[in-house]
């Protein structure tokens, strides 16, 4: 059984997995020319920056296999995420 200083700890670990460099949010141009949330990063956004889907989900990031084609900007923040993440380990 956990006692209060495992929770402290565990709580720790977690708050500082993305400390310095969360995750960027994957965003796509809407009909009118706006940025709008997405559920995830396309599979051509990902082959683009280097990565593969177990790559991703290893890193945390969302991935919509349903989505088609890429967004430049996400491609730059996932190629530049990967850099820093793979910096620090």
């Amino acid at each position: 059984m956990w006692n209060r200083r495992d929770w402290d700890d565990f709580f720790d670990i977690v708050r500082k997995r993305w400390h310095t460099q969360r995750p960027p949010r994957p965003v796509d141009m809407s009909r009118r020319n706006r940025l709008v949330p997405t559920e995830g990063y396309s599979l051509a956004e990902l082959d683009d920056a280097g990565l593969s889907i177990e790559q991703a989900e290893h890193f945390g990031l969302p991935v919509d296999a349903g989505r088609v084609g890429s967004y430049g900007p996400n491609v730059t923040a996932l190629r530049e995420f990967v850099r820093v993440t793979r910096s620090r380990y």
